[in-house]
């Protein structure tokens, strides 16, 4: 099985402000959907409340060590490591590991691929993709997209595939 990190960052390595997406990017939507669709999506229990709901079409495992929480149409893990062998166990081919933060820096060991929408502004986030070493990484895509009326900032695509994995 493969395992993907899905992450949209500014220039700052910023990727939310008071829990949520400091900016509105359809096209970075439209991949995150494309990508994910029919596929298991692990999240931190605080990347879930902001979302508010499981996403159509996906199977979410949220991570968290409150055993009292338990989401409507999703499933718990009370690690990382447990929700990526309950991806697995489940047949999953490959799994997209989407936030916060903390789950970003449990996983960036044990990801496989990185899919990065790079937000070209500084958006005065307050929680930060965790520092990482762009050279075990091997960019495998890249596209850039303008801002319009519907992307409040140009970004750019990249596929990254870790180095050893290759």
């Amino acid at each position: 099985m493969i395992v993907s990190l899905i992450v949209a960052m500014d220039c700052m390595r910023g990727i939310g402000k008071g829990n949520r997406l400091p900016w509105r990017l359809s096209s970075d939507l439209k991949r995150f959907r494309a990508l994910t669709m029919g596929h298991h999506i692990i999240v931190g229990r605080k990347t879930f409340e902001s979302i508010g709901r499981p996403l159509p079409g996906r199977q979410m495992i949220v991570v968290t060590r409150n055993r009292d929480f338990k989401p409507e149409g999703c499933m718990i893990a009370h690690s990382l490591e447990d929700a990526i062998t309950l991806a697995r166990e489940r047949g999953e081919s490959e799994v997209f590991i989407s936030g916060g933060a903390r789950i970003y820096a449990r996983s960036l060991k044990l990801a496989d691929r990185l899919y990065l929408t790079l937000v070209h502004a500084e958006v005065g986030a307050d929680t930060f993709f965790p520092e990482w070493d762009e050279r075990e990484w091997i960019e495998k895509e890249t596209s850039y997209h303008p801002a319009d009326e519907k992307n409040e900032y140009a970004t750019t695509f990249k596929l990254l595939q870790k180095s050893d994995a290759v």
